[in-house]
């Protein structure tokens, strides 16, 4: 059967929280009137349980129940690391 909760891929911006990641996805969409293609992203706050990933990290979410009052989603996997560059040795 196919799976009917939403997934998404998007970039970790937040990881402050505990157990909890902001991750912004990117879409375009057409503007209703003029049709021109209009880049329109949104936020998401995600379930990550073992705090794995990190700022600029890919990943994609899925949905689930609520698990409090804005997390409705959690990681399902992280697609890409982000390249992390070592301030203090540059």
């Amino acid at each position: 059967m196919r799976e009917r909760r939403r997934a998404l891929v998007g970039t970790v911006t937040s990881d402050k929280m505990d157990k909890t990641v902001v991750v912004t996805v990117d879409r375009t969409t057409r503007h209703p009137l003029y049709g021109k293609v209009v880049k329109v992203n949104k936020k998401y706050k995600a379930h990550d349980a073992e705090n794995a990933a990190k700022m600029g990290d890919v990943v994609r979410i899925r949905e689930c129940r609520p698990i409090s009052k804005d997390k409705k989603f959690f990681v399902e996997e992280i697609l890409q690391r982000a390249i992390v560059v070592d301030e203090a040795n540059v």
